[in-house]
């Protein structure tokens, strides 16, 4: 098993001008980390710098002797991200995306798939068919790089486990599979460990993430949380501090088989650094218990 942290992870740090991006990467190491994960929106560039940003990114990498897990880019099948409608152009930026996954020398990308359809919104099943197409199309392009696509369950839209179960059989593509994030079924209001039971089979990457969960019907708790889909509040807390069962959620990848990296993305309240350092700890402790 392999630990990563997702570069995400140092987000406030970055911001708050503690840490740069490639001074997290000698922080993954002191904090005892195999790899990081890079993120498109940490890069912090227009997308023409992007190539030399991911250079320097893997020469750092390299230097601390940390490999990078995978690569991680916003996404939308449907709308475009500048919203333009153009699939195609779409697809294209996707496809530029992977080719910074191969500067980065990544095994893996993993995508978003969609917001969900503007104007005249469709149920999601009624979406797939269109949706896998452009899946397909990206999973060919990455395959002739030797790197695999994924999907995570993420976007609210694209966040349930039937959802992204349906998507995977849909697409149906040996050079596609999902990354399981078992803190964000929380998002769509499932039970995390009866979803990661249901889309084990398909996992080749995963996300350890916590979150503290409190009902609708509890005072809302303010700056800081965010809203699920049914209204319920979530706020992003320390691996082992919030309510999601992360040691059941790895017992049931482990049972499933997996055991390659497990890659930890923090977007809570507390220090980053701290919070990064605590939850590995756990996250070693929950594995070896699991």
């Amino acid at each position: 098993m392999k630990f990563s942290v997702s570069l995400y992870s140092f987000f406030s740090a970055v911001q708050s001008g503690e840490l740069t991006l490639l001074q997290c990467v000698a922080k993954a190491k002191e904090l005892g980390f195999d790899a990081i994960e890079a993120v498109d929106f940490c890069f912090g560039c227009p997308p023409e710098e992007m190539p030399q940003k991911a250079r320097e990114l893997k020469a750092e990498a390299d230097k601390h002797g940390l490999s990078i897990s995978s690569f991680a880019v916003g996404a939308d099948l449907l709308n475009g991200l500048d919203g333009s409608g153009d699939v195609q152009k779409e697809i294209a930026r996707v496809k530029g995306m992977v080719d910074i996954a191969e500067i980065l020398g990544v095994p893996r990308m993993r995508h978003d798939i969609t917001m969900g359809q503007k104007g005249s919104p469709k149920s999601y099943a009624a979406l797939v068919p269109q949706l896998a197409e452009s899946v397909r199309e990206i999973a060919d392009y990455a395959a002739s790089k030797g790197i695999l696509t994924m999907t995570e369950n993420h976007g609210f839209f694209s966040q349930d486990s039937q959802r992204v179960e349906l998507l995977y059989n849909t697409v149906n593509h040996p050079n596609f599979a999902l990354l399981c994030d078992i803190g964000n079924f929380t998002c769509a209001d499932e039970d995390p460990a009866k979803a990661v039971a249901r889309v084990a089979p398909y996992v080749k990457y995963v996300h350890a993430k916590d979150f503290i969960v409190k009902s609708y019907y509890d005072n809302d708790p303010g700056e800081g949380a965010f809203q699920t889909r049914s209204g319920n509040y979530l706020r992003g807390t320390v691996i082992g501090h919030g309510n999601v069962p992360v040691k059941q959620c790895l017992h049931i990848l482990k049972a499933a088989g997996y055991d390659d990296t497990i890659a930890i993305e923090f977007e809570g309240m507390e220090p980053a650094v701290s919070a990064i350092r605590i939850g590995l700890a756990n996250l070693k402790r929950y594995w070896e218990e699991a």
